[in-house]
């Protein structure tokens, strides 16, 4: 066999051996590339880069991170600009007239990247923005001095409305030692606006109809003494309230709770029963004053010397389908000549 046969694998000589060493730094990329034969004897054929390769050493010589590019793009920015320096400089001389404009240009970007650089530590350091306190209202909206006259003035109201709950109370509740002692007070606050009564609740409510009426005697400017008709006081109330969407209280209730308060404190003979009765008595001898002035009932130069109350009184018609028969009767209740007194007269005056 020849010793230089190509298939032999006797032909280990210096060629061989350079080769082999040569293939092993290659790496194993060439000696995949050459077909993976290792046989001695054969001659290393080239091979041409495939397309991935191709492109995995084309991204390889681009820069991987955006910080290096950016890096690259400040430094040429940076020599071109020493770059035109230079050029202007070497045209207009050192003390040309451009150099305060560059001089400022240059200062005016180094601050500008200053205070970008602060603006984004400045934001780093602060984290997000506070939240807004909304603005304060009602009464946490005033001044500290407002603030307490606010408190004072709801206290007085507290107490007040605390003050008549408790009057009110007494005035419904049983006879005690607090209503013994302090009745008069109670009595002065209720009667007559806030007075309480459960007729609207009883067992029999009021199946008639009172109207009170009243007459004086007056004395003329002559000396001479005359009579006056009767002044229906109910039938001018009930005009009054008639149509009108808002009565007051006082055309309401005054006359009829001032009546009902005299007849609950006198007996059938119309005599008072304790101070209650006395009390009755006197708040029906001022209204019949000031409604008798209202009427004009002592004319010109007249003065009131006394009144007079009665009552009429009528049952009220049940419904045709009830079956029930009342009297159809009138009935009076007319009480004694009251003198009006001299605080009563004045007030008339007045």
């Amino acid at each position: 066999m020849d010793a230089y046969d190509t298939g032999s694998d006797a032909r280990q000589g210096r060629d061989e051996r350079e080769g082999r060493a040569e293939r092993e730094r290659s790496g194993p990329s060439e000696r995949e590339g050459s077909g993976g034969s290792d046989r001695p004897g054969q001659p290393e054929r080239s091979r041409e880069p495939s397309q991935s390769e191709k492109s995995q050493e084309s991204e390889a010589s681009e820069p991987s991170e955006p910080s290096e590019r950016t890096e690259r793009t400040e430094r040429t920015e940076r020599t071109e600009r020493t770059e035109r320096t230079e050029r202007t400089e070497r045209t207009e001389g050192p003390e040309g007239p451009g150099r305060a404009d560059r001089e400022a240009g240059a200062a005016v970007g180094v601050a500008d990247q200053a205070a970008a650089s602060s603006g984004v530590a400045a934001e780093a350091v602060a984290g997000p923005p506070e939240e807004v306190a909304e603005p304060r209202t009602g009464v946490a909206a005033l001044s500290p001095r407002y603030q307490i006259g606010a408190v004072v003035a709801l206290a007085v109201v507290a107490v007040a409305v605390c003050a008549h709950i408790g009057l009110v109370f007494l005035h419904v509740a049983p006879s005690n030692t607090l209503t013994k002692q302090h009745g008069a007070a109670v009595d002065e606050w209720v009667f007559p606006e806030f007075e309480q009564n459960w007729k609207l609740f009883a067992p029999n409510p009021l199946q008639q109809n009172v109207s009170v009426q009243v007459r004086a005697e007056v004395s003329a400017a002559d000396g001479s003494i005359r009579t006056t008709g009767w002044y229906d006081l109910s039938a001018e109330d009930g005009r009054a309230i008639d149509g009108n969407p808002l009565p007051s209280h006082t055309q309401q209730n005054e006359l009829r709770r001032a009546w009902d308060f005299f007849v609950a404190t006198h007996d059938s003979d119309n005599r008072p029963v304790g101070l209650r009765g006395t009390l009755s008595e006197t708040y029906l001898r001022r209204i019949a004053v000031l409604r008798l002035d209202r009427a004009e009932a002592a004319e010109p130069g007249g003065v009131v010397e006394r009144v007079q109350y009665r009552s009429r009184t009528t049952n009220v018609k049940p419904p045709s389908w009830s079956g029930e028969k009342v009297s159809d009767r009138v009935t009076y209740r007319e009480l004694p000549w009251w003198p009006a007194s001299t605080r009563e007269k004045e007030g008339e005056a007045a």
